[in-house]
């Protein structure tokens, strides 16, 4: 039986769907947007955290996300 680590490990492969807008590094933490649609998916350590209406809106939740978790 596969472990929860194996599966989440095997998901991490390629980039996730939509087109790449933005990307960065802060503290460590791998920052990623995709436009899908009308809509703007944030992805921290390629993990799905949110749909934004705007760039703006994404980039700013994104580096507040980190700020607040890497204190």
């Amino acid at each position: 039986m596969k472990t929860f680590l194996q599966l989440r490990e095997a998901m991490k492969k390629g980039m996730p769907p939509g087109d790449h807008v933005f990307d960065t590094k802060m503290k460590g933490v791998k920052i990623m947007i995709h436009k899908v649609k009308n809509k703007f998916s944030l992805y921290i350590d390629n993990e799905k955290l949110d749909d934004y209406n705007s760039l703006s809106a994404a980039k700013s939740a994104g580096m507040a996300y980190v700020k607040q978790a890497k204190q």
